[in-house]
């Protein structure tokens, strides 16, 4: 939940920088979590009382997160040295979904890049001097 509400909360709408792999699935992982669960209970309401109101709030809720989401793969995609432009892979049909399934599981660059310093290993940068004799 954590990731999720880094996401969400701290990063609303931060297309600048880099997300981890970690960072991206976990924020899938939870947001396909939710929606199984608004659409569950949206059937069971719908079914029991006939209102189809619940859906309007899973509209509700996919908009709402739509900027976090949107900026995260921006930021993902800066993880991997590509430009957020990439995002628009995802409309060349099956085989643009598949290769952008590719990029978000792909290890991020180590070290910094033109976007920004790598997240994964943040404030490590001096764990190779550990020991050395400074000469």
């Amino acid at each position: 939940m954590y990731w999720y509400l880094t996401v969400v909360r701290d990063n609303y709408a931060n297309f600048s920088g880099r997300a981890r792999r970690k960072e991206y699935w976990m924020f899938v992982l939870i947001q396909i979590i939710i929606c199984i669960l608004i659409l569950s209970y949206s059937s069971i309401v719908d079914d029991s009382f006939g209102l189809p109101i619940v859906e309007s709030i899973f509209s509700l809720y996919l908009l709402a997160t739509l900027v976090p989401w949107l900026a995260l793969n921006v930021r993902r995609l800066h993880d991997i040295g590509k430009s957020g432009a990439y995002i628009f892979i995802n409309f060349i049909p099956i085989i643009g979904r598949i290769w952008y399934m590719v990029l978000m599981a792909t290890e991020g660059e180590i070290g910094p890049n033109k976007y920004g310093t790598d997240p994964k290993r943040d404030g490590f940068e001096d764990i190779d001097d550990i020991g050395k004799l400074n000469e």
